[in-house]
């Protein structure tokens, strides 16, 4: 499903954010990518999405490497691999309907696939009841379960999650780890950064350690060990 092989990322001649890293993911896997920060966990996630390329390596994602596609093909890769931040990342100016519906937009669906398939993903979420909200109107619970909507309303094979609980109070961030969990249980690859100590304890997944770009620690069953 996800493989880096040798994979360096340097900004810059003096920072390397990736060094030399080789790692496998396999298809519906939950996994958590741990260390301090700067340790490269947020660097690793932004190669996967393309945001950023790395200096040298090879990354490949469902057998296809992508550091080789084209502009044109971004979009697409994307789809098949979606994104939760921190901070949201939500449109202001969108409502909660608006801020999913876009990614089918740019997708090229029709008005009727859009919104048979938003309404299906806030049901599922549980914020059908907020779609007419703009994001200042949420709680930082319903702003993640909408962040997390347009995440998966494409249908994605992977999501990638960049310390998605890091804002929330503790009831409110296991929430969002059931719903990211229920999201793993239909066979989606979940890729999560995290300093939540107990929420990885809890959960015994597999869990990647990195310091200072490197991975020091792969453990099936693994706990927060830094």
């Amino acid at each position: 499903m996800i493989v880096f092989e040798n994979v360096t990322k340097k900004f810059g001649s003096s920072t390397t954010a990736l060094d030399d890293i080789s790692v496998e993911i396999k298809q519906g896997e939950f996994v958590f990518l741990v260390g301090s920060s700067g340790a490269g966990k947020s660097t690793l996630l932004r190669i996967l999405t393309k945001e950023v390329s790395p200096s040298s390596g090879k990354v490949l994602v469902n057998h296809k490497d992508i550091i080789k596609i084209k502009t044109s093909e971004v979009p697409h890769l994307r789809r098949n691999v979606g994104m939760v931040f921190q901070d949201f990342k939500l449109l202001d100016d969108l409502t909660v309907f608006e801020n999913v519906a876009l990614t089918l937009e740019v997708l090229g669906k029709t008005s009727e696939e859009i919104t048979k398939e938003v309404e299906r993903t806030l049901k599922l979420v549980e914020i059908w009841d907020r779609r007419n909200l703009f994001p200042r109107q949420l709680s930082g619970g319903e702003a993640q379960r909408t962040a997390i909507a347009r995440a998966i309303v494409g249908k994605p094979e992977v999501l990638l999650a960049d310390e998605p609980t890091g804002d929330l109070d503790p009831q409110t961030a296991w929430g969002v780890i059931q719903l990211l969990n229920e999201i793993n249980s239909w066979g989606t690859t979940v890729l999560m950064a995290t300093h939540n100590a107990e929420i990885v304890n809890t959960l015994k997944r597999r869990v990647i350690v990195l310091k200072k770009g490197k991975i020091t620690k792969d453990t099936k069953e693994g706990k927060y060990d830094i």
